[in-house]
């Protein structure tokens, strides 16, 4: 925990953790992003542009909401996100579904799965052979 100036309105506050913004801020930006949300369930097909001059948001700060998956459009056109791998058009986050399933794979095939261990040959006892036991 340390003394921190909130990055927006420069207000000496206690950091403990999330975004470097003071309680104040943070409060008033949920409250951004609870109307934010509204307005996108009650008109699916908008814009991010639209949803900025309604609530008098930033568009920077939609972007984040959206690039974070916290904020999700009905439609491609309204989000202007592309994927940051293949620049296909997306309603939130930062890869398409391929490109996410790609990634997945990738990592998946890049660990090294233990072998099961193979099983030692069974010595046969065969034949007119003497044994002795020491």
């Amino acid at each position: 925990m340390g003394v921190e100036n909130c990055r927006k309105c420069g207000k000496i506050y206690n950091y403990v953790n999330g975004p470097h913004i003071c309680p104040d801020c943070r409060k008033a930006q949920e409250e951004d992003f609870n109307k934010a949300k509204e307005y996108i369930r009650n008109n699916p097909n908008t814009t991010v542009a639209a949803v900025a001059e309604a609530c008098e948001i930033e568009v920077g700060q939609i972007r984040q909401w959206l690039r974070e998956e916290r904020l999700v459009f009905g439609s491609v056109e309204g989000s202007d996100l592309t994927c940051e791998n293949c620049g296909t058009k997306i309603l939130s986050g930062r890869f398409c579904e391929k490109c996410k399933q790609d990634v997945a794979r990738g990592l998946g095939n890049a660990i090294a799965k233990p072998e099961a261990p193979k099983p030692e040959p069974k010595k046969e006892f065969g034949g007119n052979k003497m044994r002795f036991l020491k």
